[in-house]
């Protein structure tokens, strides 16, 4: 026995190393893509019509599905839901058993099933008609059940599956989530969705904090700005800089307003001249000007232009042009910009 399974477990790995993954593999690309190809030369008046029924939609968008299918439209209804287009997804099975309380006759329920004969989404469909709520089908038998019962059918010409034993839902899942991505982009776009609205639905996300946060929101303020006076001599300003852990300082006039900044990499040039620190005021080594943002502007604005111009420190300056903040790359780090 123990000689049968030593010779057994050798062959097992030997077997497996003959067989043709990247043929598999391509193989179920290509059917695939064939089904995508048919679903985009069949997309028809449906789906306009179907796209103004969600766009007018009063209420929810309601999705359910069995199975894998389910597993789409819970993915579906989450894109809509992300676009601009309020959405959940119910369980056909959980809405037979009280679910179907969430159901409204302003919502519009948008319903999956390959076969379109799906009997826990059939069983709910005269209690869907009953309370008035339209209905969207999306299957690959135009004469099934549910597309029959459905106001709008969105039919997927599927072929095949991808699995050689043609059971394994993967051609009519792919179909069923393009159709949904094209359903959810359609109304973005009708909407004006943009990517601030985006960011609303996204606030926890690096997206949302690119869109949503800005320099005011993170820059230092106030006692906390590193900034001296024209005439401050280089050893003060120094301290300054040491204090405020900025890595520079700004350079003001009486008014307020910014002339220029001295950094790290003046303070090297200025090692570099011999030049007396105590006596020499801070304005005949900073440098004039320097690189500066609105108040009100994103923070990823901010770290666009400190990565574009390879420098560590941004000064914020209001309408004015007077200075009202500082941040640095460390700021941007701690919000979560990068």
């Amino acid at each position: 026995m123990n000689e049968f399974f030593i010779l057994y477990s050798w062959l097992i790995p030997i077997r497996m190393s003959t067989f043709n993954f990247l043929a598999a593999g391509l193989r179920t690309i290509e059917i695939e893509q064939a089904t995508l190809s048919a679903l985009l030369n069949q997309l028809n008046s449906s789906f306009s019509e179907a796209c103004q029924l969600l766009l007018s939609c009063e209420g929810r968008v309601i999705v359910t599905g069995m199975g894998k299918s389910g597993h789409i439209g819970n993915k579906i209804a989450a894109t809509l839901a992300s676009t601009g287009t309020p959405a959940f997804f119910v369980h056909p099975g959980e809405a037979s058993h009280g679910d179907l309380g969430m159901f409204t006759g302003k919502d519009v329920v948008l319903a999956l099933s390959n076969s379109g004969e799906t009997a826990e989404v059939i069983t709910i469909l005269p209690l869907i008609k009953r309370m008035g709520a339209p209905l969207i089908s999306m299957t690959s038998n135009p004469e099934s059940t549910l597309s029959r019962f459905a106001d709008i059918n969105l039919h997927l010409p599927v072929e095949r599956e991808a699995c050689p034993h043609n059971l394994a839902p993967t051609s009519s899942t792919t179909a069923q989530l393009v159709m949904g991505d094209a359903l959810a982009i359609a109304l973005l776009e009708a909407r004006g969705f943009s990517p601030e609205d985006f960011a609303f639905s996204h606030p926890g996300g690096s997206l949302g904090r690119q869109l949503l946060l800005r320099v005011d929101d993170i820059m230092h303020s106030g006692e906390d700005i590193p900034q001296v006076s024209l005439h401050t001599p280089i050893h003060e300003a120094l301290l300054e800089v040491t204090q405020k852990r900025l890595g520079m300082t700004a350079v003001t006039n009486d008014q307020g307003e910014l002339l220029g900044i001295f950094t790290d990499g003046d303070l090297r040039r200025t090692l570099d001249l011999s030049i007396d620190l105590k006596n020499t005021p801070i304005a005949e080594v900073m440098t004039p000007g320097g690189t500066t943002l609105k108040t009100g502007s994103l923070a990823a604005e901010a770290l666009k232009i400190m990565q574009e111009r390879k420098i560590n420190a941004l000064l914020i300056t209001d309408a004015d042009g007077k200075l009202a903040g500082a941040l640095n790359m460390h700021d941007l780090l701690k919000a979560g910009v990068i």
